[in-house]
């Protein structure tokens, strides 16, 4: 059972036509770009998941830019394409895990365990000599009967609370010239949470890799000391990239994070909320 990461090779020898596989590939300035790489070529088997169609609701006034889907119908959507309750999940995309981690994510949400990030992505697959498909096969629906579980994430208000109580360690992804205010390529305001401190979901990595379990345990203890990981609660800008820091955290042995879900994009709707520079 794989629950974190899987190797290319890994992949390659084990995969079966048991396990589902998802393709994750998406670009943030062109939404379109993800699903064209699909069609282009793809791991045999892997069904397309679109960030904003299939992993993320509609925006509202109130929310970030990638609002948690309705959990019913990603339940049903994943269900469709060939997902059981024993089913083992493999998901990938073609920059490192961050859009895949929220896949992987959403199914952890739902009580799925046994999904697992393809390490290295799409490249990872063909430099193991795996195959490219074009094709879209029909699979066969799966009995999936997740149920969403509302401890692994916190609502702005919750996250409100816990800061005010000094309960928790918020940790941003979003690369260090973002958290700091010197630029804001995506949303109106620049900055981040007053109190976050930064971990970029690329310090996670090593050439396209993820770190080995004893230099992110090293690195990610360097950051939140002797605190347990229940009291860590990871955000970026719009909620995807903070569940590449809660993998990378897994992957450690330091289970038990959470996602403020809404991040940056949620908590500047509301002027009031108090914003850092620095």
């Amino acid at each position: 059972m794989y629950t974190t990461i899987i190797s290319g090779p890994g992949l390659k020898e084990h995969l079966s036509k048991d396990w589902v596989v998802f393709d994750c590939r998406f670009n943030l300035a062109d939404t379109s770009a993800g699903e064209a790489a699909y069609i282009a070529g793809h791991i045999p088997g892997a069904v397309y998941l679109h960030l904003d169609n299939d992993l993320s609701s509609k925006i509202t006034p109130e929310s970030g830019r990638h609002p948690l889907p309705d959990m019913g119908q990603l339940v049903s959507r994943l269900a469709k394409a060939g997902v059981s309750n024993n089913s083992q999940v493999i998901v990938y995309d073609d920059c490192g895990g961050a859009m895949a981690a929220r896949a992987w994510w959403l199914l952890g949400c739902l009580g799925h365990k046994k999904v697992a990030v393809l390490d290295g992505g799409y490249a990872a697959w063909l430099n193991a000599g795996g195959e490219e498909s074009q094709f879209r096969e029909p699979g066969t629906e799966g009995d999936l009967s997740g149920q969403f579980q509302p401890e692994y994430i916190l609502t702005v208000d919750q996250l409100q609370t816990e800061l005010s109580q000094n309960s928790i360690s918020l940790v941003d992804a979003r690369g260090e010239e973002r958290f700091r205010g010197e630029i804001e390529p995506i949303d109106p305001v620049a900055g981040h949470i007053p109190g976050a401190v930064n971990r970029p979901l690329t310090d996670n990595l090593d050439q396209g890799v993820f770190k080995s379990p004893d230099r992110l345990r090293a690195e990610w203890q360097s950051i939140i000391g002797n605190l347990a990981p229940s009291h860590v609660v990871h955000m970026c800008g719009s909620g995807i990239t903070a569940c590449h820091n809660q993998l990378a955290m897994t992957i450690a042995g330091l289970q038990g994070s959470r996602i403020y879900a809404g991040s940056w994009s949620e908590w500047i709707r509301n002027p009031e909320r108090p914003v850092a520079t620095d």
